[in-house]
């Protein structure tokens, strides 16, 4: 799953709280900022637990600093151990 989040997502601990949620899931993956100011989160897990992953973060405080959210789905590349902020 890759969710691209626009919004005041720079700049406010957006990555470092995605990282806290994700040790609560059985998700791995990445967490980085863009030059275009947007949130890029790229993970893969079973379908449910990315979903909840995802609704999570939302609620973690996180949701009123997200305008919007685009979500792209693709095949597991098992490319990730653990989860990670990355430059």
């Amino acid at each position: 799953m890759q969710v691209l989040y626009s919004g005041q997502v720079q700049g406010v601990g957006f990555r470092y709280q995605t990282k806290q949620v994700a040790t609560g899931y059985e998700v791995t993956g990445v967490v980085r900022n863009l030059a275009d100011g947007r949130v890029e989160l790229v993970a893969e897990g079973e379908d449910g637990e990315l979903r909840e992953f995802r609704r999570a973060i939302r609620e973690s405080g996180l949701g009123s600093l997200i305008k919007d959210e685009v979500e792209i789905w693709s095949e597991a590349n098992c490319e990730f151990r653990g989860f990670a902020i990355v430059p």
